[in-house]
């Protein structure tokens, strides 16, 4: 049992020294009456946060089937482009947020999603393909750091774990339907539905949006607002970003590592994040990330952490039904149902680890468990093959969605703790901006290193039967079982090495998060909000009880 908290240094959690924070004592303050609007808003969130999960996980799944219909080989930036500008804009979007209030950003993020969902339906080659996964992935990432930043607005950090449970178990239902949901629909040739269905899904979490989310927004003159963007900072983390994720992107696929076009960018992205820290360390009088954010080693690893689980969820989600595709010639839909077992460990295991933190106040058990369980389940991954039975991989789901849903739920609080509660917004920018960088970096390193093996493992012949090369190679499942058998074998075989080394890699990746995880302390959690933000409606309403009580 862990020892009470210690005390820490780290951090003053003294409300009195922040001015523009509020003791919330009892459901019945204004920032905090749990009545149906607030009820309502948490709907809200969680149905949009269901949405952004089924298309972020439906996709990969119809990956084969789209790039066939399409005769497209850079599949790969229909994963990437997505991630990439979900997350280069992501900090600019919190920024805005602080000026315009969350409802008007959310809904433009809702409505942005929405015409990036109607572009990648009538896609009629893959770049316009990708350029409508571009437009999806900028309202996607708004939509998603948003749905956490309105949460702190209304939940102090110490009953925040059931909430945050509850849009974990959002996502991971989400995740975990989304291959069935793309499966069946790539299975019978509808895969621009992947897209069309979130036209009014999203329409229905607008309205719902614009009916309950009614937050303050602080007043200040819009030349002062507009000084804390942060033009500059926000230039150098997107052109970071962006020549990093290209940099992912080619390497090994469209040009090798040694490739200047390959070490240009990557360098170059590099460098712009170093600068970009410095510049912010020093430069800025409204940083968009303060650096004071990750001053603690309880932050860091926090940081580090999401970073961490969100390549091995990503890497997960997206290349695993493809196992079951290439390997155990499954059907579309029958790989995105082998996958919910993702989801039924995912989506509870977020939600009972969120009411454990509720109930304890402590998050360091639950993401030592959570690293543990995936290192286990990654580790047991990687020695799957061809030949090996379908339920197998599909009980080391269960380990590996368990662990992730741990994490994910258990993250934000050593981000949160050490810092006061008027620097929420900011942090949780980061900690998403981090997760969808992850998200980009699961993606690519797994693709690269498939494609990469496959290279060598695949027969030399058939390989240069294939149009584009390697770069192809995704197209040619749907097409693996009625290939001779002899051949059928070897290309089957070659797979699967494959996947085993992107398992491998990823049981690596949860040893180093179990290692980082041993630099947080066990911090109390904020009983406050801020004062500044929360809802206006209950705040009216509770102005009016009082004027009728006089």
């Amino acid at each position: 049992m862990e020892a009470p908290h210690p005390p820490d240094t780290e951090t003053d959690h003294d409300t009195a020294a922040h001015a523009d924070v509020e003791e919330t004592k009892t459901d019945e303050d204004s920032h905090m009456r749990r009545d149906w609007k607030f009820w309502s808003i948490i709907a809200s969130l969680a149905i949009s946060q269901l949405l952004t999960a089924i298309e972020f996980s439906a996709v990969s799944i119809a990956l084969p089937v789209i790039t066939e219909d399409l005769k497209g080989n850079n599949y790969i930036w229909i994963g990437s482009a997505y991630n990439l500008a979900s997350t280069a804009l992501l900090p600019f979007c919190g920024g805005l947020a602080q000026i315009f209030g969350r409802r008007s950003v959310m809904l433009a993020a809702i409505a942005i999603f929405m015409i990036g969902s109607a572009l990648c339906g009538a896609a009629n080659n893959m770049n316009f393909l990708v350029a409508g996964r571009t437009v999806q992935g900028l309202g996607a990432g708004a939509v998603v750091s948003l749905i956490q930043i309105i949460i702190s607005d209304l939940v102090p950090l110490q009953a925040r774990g059931g909430f945050t449970g509850i849009m974990s178990m959002a996502f991971g239902i989400g995740a975990g339907s989304g291959p069935v949901i793309g499966g069946a629909l790539a299975e019978r040739g509808h895969w621009r539905w992947l897209f069309y269905m979130n036209l009014p899904i999203g329409g229905f979490c607008a309205v719902l949006i614009a009916l309950f989310v009614h937050l303050k927004t602080p007043k200040a003159p819009l030349r002062e607002k507009l000084q804390r963007l942060d033009i500059i900072g926000n230039a150098l983390i997107v052109a970071s970003t962006t020549s990093m994720v290209i940099a992912l992107t080619w390497g090994g696929s469209v040009f090798p590592w040694s490739s200047p076009k390959v070490i240009a960018p990557l360098v170059v992205g590099i460098a712009g994040f170093g600068a970009f820290l410095v510049y912010e360390a020093f430069v800025p009088l409204y940083p968009i990330i303060p650096v004071s954010l990750m001053a603690t080693r309880t932050a860091f690893s926090g940081y580090v952490q999401t970073l961490l689980n969100g390549i091995v969820l990503s890497a997960i989600g997206y290349w695993l039904p493809l196992y079951f595709q290439a390997c155990k010639s499954a059907s579309p839909i029958a790989a995105g149902v082998n996958g919910l077992a993702m989801t039924f460990s995912i989506a509870p295991m977020a939600g009972i680890g969120g009411v454990l933190v509720n109930k304890t106040s402590r998050y360091r058990p639950l993401m030592w468990c959570g690293w543990a369980l995936i290192v286990l389940g990654a580790g047991l991954l990687g020695m799957v093959d061809e030949n090996t039975k379908r339920a197998t991989p599909i009980g080391y789901e269960l380990l590996l969605g368990s662990g992730m849903g741990l994490i994910t739920v258990g993250a934000y609080f050593p981000v949160l703790a050490p810092i006061p509660v008027t620097q929420s917004t900011q942090a949780l920018s980061f900690l998403f901006f981090l997760r969808q960088f992850a998200l980009i970096w699961g993606v690519t390193i797994g693709g690269t290193i498939i494609q990469n093996r496959l290279g060598s493992y695949l027969p030399s012949d058939f390989l240069a039967s294939l149009p584009g090369g390697t770069e192809a190679v995704f197209s040619i499942i749907p097409s693996i079982q009625g290939l001779q058998p002899e051949l059928r074998a070897e290309v089957k075989s070659a797979f699967a090495r494959a996947f085993q080394l992107v398992w491998h890699v990823l049981a690596a990746i949860g040893g180093a998060g179990l290692l980082v995880s041993g630099l947080m302390k066990a911090l109390p959690l904020h009983t406050q909000v801020d004062k500044a933000w929360g809802r206006e409606d209950a705040v009216k309403e509770k102005e009016k009880e009082n004027a009728g009580a006089a």
